[in-house]
């Protein structure tokens, strides 16, 4: 009698299976291989395991794949297998705590757990009335945030800054005394040094005990980066849908976006906006969108950009704050005179906060940012001596309040602030000083 194996070879002798015809660059062309864009195949060598690579494109007859490894060893010929035609990852309650590379794998020393479901990478769109109104606040920790520019649950926030401003250490100040339910936390392109140092001392064991990280680091293949993004965004997916409010954060888009144009430059695509080829702004909004709420449950989005050159119209800074529902900036200019966090509040904009805040605290916040616009605006007077008393009484009022304000700014990161906490101390600031 036949085993079962047998009945399988029968019905599908060999699977999906073609040979390498060459090399071009980072891919490899594969003839006689119709597999779909996107799926998984494993490239055999005479020396050494299979490398594992992803369809990006066709070009002739052939299919063009880019390896998530070294192309050494393959020569022509080499014989191709189709693995999976729809990529996913397994996901499960024992996620958390854990620590997962970009293709799934688990990264820390204690061995895999036994997780139940399996989440596909490329999710269906959710439609756009299944999205319910963010109507709800989502503290997280920080007060500058909770006070003046407050998340709602369900929302999608950019952290806009160059390099060396302060991002790794919000975002685990953020992991650590948000009020979400599961972090999820995707560092993509991030160096190999500074992972370690941002799980032991930014995230701290109470903050990576409710969360999940998934890491790329630098020096792995553009495919891996790429799909770091798509692991992540299906691990808080599956939290999700499960009931649970996801804060999901991740370092960074810019990268995420890098890897892309590697990808696309090396199936052939021509370069338009600064060298990045179409698929990198058509592929943004695809994954930005994924975050949000549903009737299930919600996924808040903390997504940092790298500025280039400090220059926030660049094209990726641009398309990233034209799909999310507002951005905070972080400064150098506060970095360096050890203002932390850095953010530049009135450089910043929540737009629904209106809609999760009462309008005390929203005509409150509004106060604020009135008071330190104006202190902005006389700075130079006011630091030359320049300016008399009584010329304009808001900046009196913002004179007055400016040691308050910084204060009230200004944050250790050892130092936790519920939203209740931070409205209430935004409430007391304005009090004694606004003559209103």
């Amino acid at each position: 009698m036949l085993a079962i194996e047998d009945h399988v070879r029968r019905i599908m002798p060999l699977g999906l299976t073609g040979s390498v015809s060459r090399i071009v660059g980072l891919t490899a062309a594969v003839a006689d291989f119709p597999a779909p864009l996107g799926a998984l195949c494993t490239i055999a060598r005479e020396n050494g395991a299979a490398i594992s690579a992803e369809v990006i494109g066709f070009q002739d007859d052939e299919t063009l794949l880019l390896p998530d490894g070294d192309l050494a060893g393959v020569r022509r010929g080499n014989r191709v297998a189709l693995h999976r035609s729809s990529p996913g990852i397994r996901v499960g309650e024992r996620l958390l705590g854990r620590v997962l590379d970009g293709r799934g794998h688990f990264l820390d020393d204690r061995p895999p757990p036994a997780l139940p479901h399996r989440a596909p990478l490329q999710a269906d769109r959710t439609s756009p009335l299944r999205r319910p109104r963010i109507d709800s606040p989502l503290g997280t920790g920080i007060r500058a945030i909770d006070a003046l520019l407050t998340c709602g649950k369900g929302q999608r926030l950019g952290i806009f800054s160059g390099s060396g401003v302060g991002k790794s250490v919000l975002l685990g100040q953020m992991a650590q005394s948000s009020s979400a339910d599961v972090n999820v936390i995707v560092l993509v392109g991030e160096r190999g040094r500074e992972v370690r140092e941002f799980i032991e001392r930014d995230l701290g064991p109470e903050g990576l005990a409710r969360s999940v990280v998934v890491v790329a680091t630098s020096d792995e293949p553009a495919l891996v980066r790429l799909r770091s993004a798509w692991v992540g965004t299906a691990i808080a997916e599956y939290f999700r849908d499960s009931g649970r409010d996801v804060l999901l954060m991740m370092d960074s888009v810019t990268r995420f976006a890098l890897a892309q144009r590697e990808i696309g430059l090396a199936a052939g695509e021509p370069p338009s906006t600064r060298g990045y080829p179409p698929s990198v702004f058509s592929l943004l909004p695809r994954l930005l969108e994924r975050s949000g709420r549903t009737d299930r449950g919600s996924i808040t989005g903390f997504y940092t950009v790298l500025v280039e050159a400090d220059d926030a119209n660049e094209p990726i800074s641009d398309a990233v704050r034209g799909i999310l529902d507002g951005h905070i900036m972080l400064s150098r200019k506060l970095a360096n005179q050890a203002h932390w966090p850095a953010i530049d509040v009135l450089s910043s904009i929540s737009r629904v906060m209106p809609d999760v805040v009462s309008a005390q605290h929203a005509q409150s916040a509004d106060r604020l940012k009135q008071i330190l616009a104006a202190y902005q605006q006389a700075e130079d007077l006011i630091s030359i001596g320049a300016y008399q008393a009584g010329s304009n009484a808001l900046v009196d009022t913002a004179i007055a309040m400016h040691n308050s304000s910084l204060q009230f700014l200004r944050q250790a990161t050892s130092t936790h602030v519920s939203f209740d906490e931070a409205r209430s101390d935004l409430l007391q600031l304005l009090h004694p000083h606004d003559p209103r």
